[in-house]
């Protein structure tokens, strides 16, 4: 009535009350009245705001691609966007322009410039698999932008969903892909068979190496026999020599014995000899001796005759 009228806005929405051109009210959530004709409400989302985009841009190696994302803000300062866009509302709640709908396409034609700074510094298969990268540098470029700043906004976070290649690319790459796969397996494959041939080399040459120890220790302990063997046998060529020499010692020894015994008979007559060993001798030897002197001087005897009685009383043994 009269142009008074009754405002209540929610805890979402940062309210500007201006009158004859100066700020009466502001803050959120308010409720109050005001006289319409010379009031203007400025009403200004507080809650953070999701803006997809998406944009064909090309690498360093030009080849296009597709990016798609999303850009999350929220506005930090009202005070300069309501000064530098029109977010007056009507009694009714309804925006006077259309000026709220034009801030996110202000948003994505700030993004757009520094994406394609992004790509052109990537070829194209870097380019596909650098969503996350891109879109750290690009929010950080983002939040020092001078019409950002102007605009009292923050952008909060920066999603870049997807990089993809025209079909033709990426059938292309994925069929290269696909094919160093398959080199990939094959080389692990051959990797594998190499190390199993390695794994039995190793263990053939381990056995081997047994084998030759063993081989070396028997031929150690072989020579080791041979050596005790030959120490068995020189020591008894050594015990022959000396069991020989004493032999021989004990030869010389009973040799000079006999030579000294002797040595006194040499000139001696051998009829006195035979004598002297008759002497108290068997009478078979007295016989044999006088048989052998009788032989001895056959020719001076005609003739004797020697009756077995005579012979046989002759051999008797006087002592028995």
């Amino acid at each position: 009535m009269f142009g008074i009228r009754y405002a209540k806005f929610s805890p979402s929405h940062y309210v500007l009350h201006f009158s004859k051109g100066a700020i009466r009210r502001e803050g959120q959530g308010l409720a109050f009245f005001y006289y319409s004709p010379s009031s203007s409400i400025v009403l200004i989302p507080m809650a953070s705001v999701g803006v997809p985009f998406a944009f064909l841009e090309t690498t360093s190696d030009f080849q296009t691609v597709t990016i798609q994302g999303q850009l999350t803000y929220r506005v930090v300062d009202h005070k300069k966007l309501a000064r530098m866009l029109d977010f007056t509302v009507l009694p009714n709640g309804k925006y006077v322009t259309d000026d709220f709908q034009k801030l996110p396409e202000r948003l994505v034609n700030e993004i757009q410039p520094l994406v394609r700074a992004e790509m052109q510094r990537l070829p194209l298969k870097q380019a596909l698999v650098s969503a996350e990268p891109i879109s750290i540098a690009v929010l950080a470029n983002l939040k020092s932008v001078p019409a950002v700043v102007e605009l009292g906004l923050d952008p909060m976070g920066l999603n870049i969903q997807s990089v993809r290649a025209n079909p033709e690319i990426a059938s292309a790459l994925e069929a290269e892909a696909r094919e160093s796969l398959q080199k990939q397996a094959d080389e692990a494959i051959y990797a594998r068979r190499k190390a199993a041939v390695e794994q039995e080399r190793t263990i053939k040459e381990s056995e081997l190496q047994t084998e030759l120890a063993i081989e070396a220790r028997k031929r150690e302990i072989r020579e080791r026999q041979m050596q005790t063997e030959i120490a068995i046998e020189q020591q008894r060529a050594a015990l022959t020599e000396e069991r020989l020499a004493n032999e021989r010692k004990e030869a010389d020894g009973r040799a000079y014995a006999i030579e000294a015994l002797l040595k006194p008979l040499q000139n001696a007559d051998p009829k006195t000899l035979m004598m002297l060993a008759a002497q108290g001798g068997d009478p078979r030897q007295m016989i044999a001796l006088a048989f052998q002197e009788m032989a001895a001087n056959a020719g001076k005897i005609g003739e004797l005759n020697i009756s077995p009685e005579l012979l046989n009383g002759l051999l008797q043994n006087p002592k028995r």
